[in-house]
């Protein structure tokens, strides 16, 4: 039986087990949020993030077999360095990202997630030795530290989906998280006073360490804020974490621009060539529109432009992300853009995934806008595919029209096409357009419907700074580097194939044609 003093130790041994569980399963996710964040695709960089953190967690664990004494300084020591290491790591990756060489932020990542994995990997066996040394029979130990540590993983994780990244931010959770991992270390070393020779030195270098975080909860995410403002051209005048994305507002001599998640969505110097073209062929097309259904275009420009049409009794416009809908409302910059469009008694505002939408909805559509990003992640992906595509036509009314953001196809060609290629595979009819927008460069669409379209029908009716029945007509006019007909080295034709959810290849074709943009 283990003494009644053993007692209070062995059973804190289980609780820190299972808080640096929540600790290192927090800084693991933050750093595959970091690296999609600031070096973009997703799931590359979480499955990175994973394998280098179990690797290092594999190692540390073979690491802790030679740990032979001293057991305790050894721990608090292992959680002193998790918490100085992790709590900086944001502050320390924002700032290699604003001023580093190329690629060394990524480097600096990689490198400081199997470091972490490694002090989480040492952790566990010597908490288990510790308790078996106490007096706990080895099995119950392990069970005990294991439960511990696998619970406090769940935990962990949704910790920080649900609060941490949306409410404090990545730099915050990283001080916030080694905050906790110091105070595991501290009431360690406290509890087990009586078996540590230089006691007060080992406390005095938790204390500043301490100091440190504290000054890092506290004023860290300013001096960030100042390192990502390098990343940014204009001064920031708003930024947010939702619980989808960063949102960054930026404002320099009158130019307002949107970014999410890094990448520019429009400049209010030339954004109305981009809506102007998004919205109002396909009204011109479509046969008596009394109906409209925007997908993505949280920021409310779009719907701007279709409330031009009297005709058009109902809008409805489903974006994911409330944060952006909440800010298209609220924003002295956005409503100066979107004249209050989604307050309009027209407009329809429902925050939910658009596939989603159109899978669960019954309405029928006579123009649908679809204005999401860019498929530069897996979940826009989805919102590329034959698959999402046929649930649009399913949901376009038979005369008809949709208009289909759809990158540069001078940037990105076969990109560009190949959105067009799985658009047509749907049965649906298509029309190409291509604009210049100075902030952007040359940008696609893709027009389509269920029956074909006769342009020389195209009529601008509404009041435009930009479009002319004359330049619409242009913008389907596509030059030698633009066309379909992509080659290879050797000169021949590649055909291109649809984007499927089984076989989701226009990400890697998007990254591909943009890495040296």
């Amino acid at each position: 039986m283990l003494e009644a003093h053993n007692v209070k130790k062995t059973h804190f041994i289980y609780w820190a087990s299972g808080i640096v569980s929540i600790c290192g399963i927090i800084f693991e996710v933050l750093f595959g949020a970091l690296g999609s964040y600031i070096l973009g695709d997703g799931v590359k960089q979480y499955t990175l993030t994973i394998s280098l953190f179990l690797t290092g967690m594999g190692i540390g664990a073979s690491i802790s077999e030679k740990v032979m004494k001293n057991l305790i300084i050894t721990f608090v020591w292992i959680e002193l360095m998790v918490a100085l290491i992790g709590g900086f790591s944001s502050f320390t990756m924002f700032g290699m990202t604003a001023f580093a060489p190329d690629g060394t932020d990524a480097l600096f990542l990689y490198l400081i997630t199997f470091t972490i994995g490694a002090l989480t990997g040492l952790e566990l066996p010597i908490l288990i030795r510790k308790a078996n040394d106490i007096g706990e029979e080895l099995n119950r130990s392990t069970a005990r530290v294991l439960f511990s540590d696998y619970a406090g993983g769940l935990i962990g994780g949704l910790l920080f989906a649900f609060y941490l990244r949306p409410q404090m931010g990545m730099v915050k959770s990283a001080f916030f998280v080694a905050c906790i991992n110091l105070m595991v270390a501290v009431i360690i070393l406290y509890l087990f006073r009586s078996d540590i020779k230089r006691f007060a030195m080992h406390m005095s270098g938790a204390s500043v360490i301490g100091c440190l975080l504290i000054a890092g909860l506290f004023f860290g995410e300013e001096m960030a804020f100042s390192f990502e403002q390098k990343l940014y051209k204009d001064p920031i005048i708003h930024m947010e974490e939702s619980a989808y994305q960063k949102i960054v507002l930026t404002k320099e001599q009158g130019d307002t621009r949107l970014f999410l998640n890094g990448s520019l969505q429009f400049s209010s110097s030339d954004e109305y060539r981009y809506h102007e073209t998004l919205v109002h062929p396909p009204v011109s097309l479509a046969a008596s529109p009394r109906n409209a259904l925007v997908l993505g275009g949280g920021d409310g420009i779009a719907v701007k432009e279709l409330l031009k049409y009297k005709q058009l009794q109902d809008i409805m416009l489903v974006d994911l992300d409330p944060a952006i809908t909440k800010l298209a409302k609220t924003n002295y910059h956005l409503l100066q853009l979107n004249k209050g469009a989604l307050s309009d008694e027209r407009a329809h505002v429902l925050n939910q995934d658009a596939f989603e939408f159109l899978e669960q909805s019954k309405d029928m559509y006579d123009v649908i806008i679809v204005d999401l990003p860019d498929p530069n992640n897996e979940s826009l992906n989805k919102l590329y595919t034959k698959e999402f595509y046929s649930l649009v036509r399913n949901h376009l009314s038979p005369e008809g029209v949709a208009m289909i953001q759809a990158t540069s196809p001078v940037f990105a060609t076969d990109v560009y096409w190949t959105i067009n290629e799985t658009v047509a595979a749907t049965g649906m009819h298509t029309e190409n357009f291509h604009v210049d927008i100075p902030s952007f460069g040359n940008w696609g669409f893709v027009m389509a419907s269920r029956e074909p379209m006769d342009l020389n029908e195209l009529e601008i009716e509404a009041e435009t700074k930009f479009l002319t029945k004359e330049v619409l007509r242009s913008m389907t006019v596509f030059g030698k580097d633009e066309d379909r007909e992509i080659v290879n080295t050797e000169g021949e034709i590649i055909s291109l194939k649809p984007n499927t959810l089984i076989d989701p290849h226009l990400i890697q074709k998007y990254e591909s044609a943009w890495q040296h943009y």
